[in-house]
């Protein structure tokens, strides 16, 4: 066995560590894998300053003992001993980015509470002190409480130093543990977190007024309990703001479609037409213009500008770097119920689509966990979500103010949007108590400085927005208001009878109506239900085609429909239809994916089961629980 003492060169990605590998071990260094995995493994040999030799390894970038890859899961294993092959190292040398200095100092924290001899390079010193960011490493030495050298790797700056520190701390050579663990490997990440940045913050001498108004915004924005406290109030504004800004735009957009409605109904027909048709299939064409297409996809396309209000915000927050301040806090509560930090940008994206959020599960390493956060996605409150939230809340939820600028509508909303996370969270644990057990990995992730938002970037992610749900009210729920009107149009209504009830769509809808009557619903919600399959905005366009072949002499628009509503739906009813759609399975769209995504349609047939049994509960007890109350 070689007696040469082992050096593992340690640190997160990009802190220069390959860099400081090659200008200690020059041409000296060779290239392998670890056994049994395809992680390379690169080695060389340094001469200490008294002139012993050394072997020294470069090991993969990590974030933590944690590993979330196998290049994590190999650095994991050296530097505790258990790599099949390796021998512990006798001293580890930490690599740190001085102008990153609160994020990388996490990892450096849980490798000095292994306890073997460890030397810190605080390396690209220079371009820390370029931006303005002055740093004292007799400082953070004493804070650390292991030698702190200052390195420039790719200018060879602090070689020497480092060499000569290497050789006190590896003393004799014997591979001996110096100190007992302290008990920080165990700590999460936002205790890490935190004690890694009161040390980088009590080592910095000075830093540039960028640097100072980000750890001051920070001391907020992840604070324990301002954290919390601030990111549930840029909800409640968010939502406060959906029904606050959106009146007058969603007022012109009724407009130019009762415009366009009226101008079908009173066209004049050219003669030839009049020649081959007849008054009644005039009249039938007439009355599918208006009381199909225009009636149905004018009510969905009223909510652009409250869908336009929500992007904007969200959109804001990711360029300004809070969104993933945001991830960061959630991750604590998401591994409280056996999920990664890392399902969090995937159930973010979920609240435009569900669709784009599984698939961004791809990133996700662990099976379990990627299957927990496919399996919970379709809760989290797509965009699709929001018309028919926006419709039922503006026609049932009375407008009355709890307190100045708060409203009780947008309460109302953010309730839903709170209720969709924590009903996803529960069913997270769950199921990683019972189908997908198993243990969950750890995340970690790099705090972006704080910027002002591009406006030219916030307004091209607007109008993508704008497009992909203009493109899909004049293709899907076009499709899906015309099949509905045929449906509901034929056969013709006797005298006293209504056509929703009489036609192909009624009886269809009757059929369901007796298993959706215990929970309230009515027949009108009974015939919107299968559109909503195709899209869950198609509801609303449903409901608005349904009304306007009831009463093909009233105005179309929202103020129209919402009257409707008033008049058929009570309280108790409307209540239990938004705690459906806060539940119920996505569009078929979703299951498709899934079916994609989980390569069968085992899992896709287990989330809608689970979703359709939980939504019909939880409709009927919000159903019967106002009934109770008297509501």
């Amino acid at each position: 066995m070689t007696t040469i003492p082992l050096v593992a060169l340690v640190g997160n990605p990009n802190a220069g560590k390959s860099a400081l590998f090659n200008a200690l071990t020059g041409a000296r260094q060779k290239v392998g894998n670890y056994p049994g995995v395809t992680v390379e493994r690169h080695s060389g040999k340094l001469a200490l300053a008294d002139g012993r030799p050394i072997d020294l390894v470069d090991l993969p970038g990590a974030y933590s003992l944690d590993p979330s890859s196998p290049d994590e899961r190999v650095t994991r294993d050296v530097v505790t001993g258990t790599q099949a092959g390796e021998r512990l190292p006798d001293a580890i040398v930490i690599v740190v980015d001085a102008a990153n200095l609160d994020n990388h100092l996490r990892f450096a924290l849980q490798l000095i509470a292994l306890g073997l001899p460890v030397v810190v390079a605080l390396n690209m010193i220079d371009l820390a002190e370029r931006d303005g960011l002055t740093l004292d490493a007799a400082k953070l030495s004493a804070e650390l409480g292991v030698p702190v050298i200052p390195t420039v790797a790719v200018r060879r700056r602090g070689l020497d130093e480092l060499k000569a520190a290497l050789t006190s701390a590896i003393g004799s050579g014997a591979a001996v543990r110096l100190r007992s663990s302290e008990g920080h490997v165990g700590e999460d990440i936002v205790t890490l977190q935190r004690r890694a940045r009161s040390i980088a913050a009590a080592s910095t001498v000075s830093e540039t007024a960028v640097r100072r108004w980000t750890h001051m915004l920070d001391a907020v924005a992840l604070h324990p309990v301002a954290g919390p406290i601030l990111l549930l109030t840029i909800l409640f504004v968010m939502f406060q703001a959906v029904f606050a800004w959106s009146e007058t735009p969603i007022g012109w957009i009724e407009s130019l479609f009762a415009w366009i409605e009226s101008g079908v109904r009173a066209a004049p027909v050219p003669g030839f037409l009049r020649s081959v048709l007849s008054d009644g299939v005039i009249t039938a064409i007439r009355s599918f213009l208006s009381d199909g297409v225009i009636a149905g996809v004018g009510a969905v396309i009223v909510f652009l500008p409250q869908i336009l209000i929500l992007f904007t915000f969200i959109l804001v927050l990711e360029a300004t770097g809070y969104m993933v301040r945001a991830a960061f806090m959630m991750d604590r509560l998401m591994a409280s119920v056996g999920l990664s930090g890392r399902a969090f940008i995937p159930l973010l994206s979920s609240f435009a689509c569900a669709v784009p959020g599984i698939m961004a599960t791809r990133t996700i390493d662990d099976e379990k966990d990627r299957l927990t956060t496919i399996l919970i996605a379709p809760l989290m409150t797509c965009s699709a979500r929001l018309p028919v939230y926006t419709l039922v809340i503006g026609a049932l939820i009375p407008n009355t103010r709890i307190l100045p600028f708060v409203g009780l509508q947008g309460l109302v909303m953010l309730g839903l949007y709170v209720l969709g996370v924590v009903g996803a969270f529960f069913a997270a644990l769950a199921l990683r108590r019972t189908v997908t057990k198993g243990p969950s990995s750890g995340f970690m992730m790099e705090m972006p400085k704080y910027q002002w938002p591009r406006l030219g970037d916030v307004a091209l992610g607007l109008w993508s927005r704008a497009l992909i749900f203009l493109k899909r009210a004049g293709t899907t729920i076009a499709l899906t208001v015309a099949l509905l009107w045929v449906l509901a149009s034929y056969p013709v209504a006797p005298a006293g009878q209504r056509q929703s009830e009489y036609s192909i769509a009624g009886r269809i809808a009757s059929g369901i109506e007796v298993v959706v009557r215990p929970i309230g619903f009515n027949h009108d919600i009974a015939l919107s239900l299968l559109p909503a399959m195709a899209a869950r905005e198609a509801a609303v366009g449903a409901m608005a085609t349904v009304y306007a072949i009831d009463n093909p002499e009233d105005e179309a628009g929202q103020g129209k429909l919402s009257e409707n509503l008033r008049g058929r739906w009570s309280l108790p009813t409307a209540l239990a239809f938004l705690m459906w759609f806060v539940f119920a399975p996505q569009c078929i769209s979703t299951i498709a994916v899934t079916r994609r995504e989980t390569n069968g349609w085992k899992w896709p047939a287990f989330m809608v089961g689970y979703l359709f049994a939980l939504a019909y509960v939880a409709a009927g007890a919000t159903y019967w629980a106002a009934i109770g109350l008297g509501l």
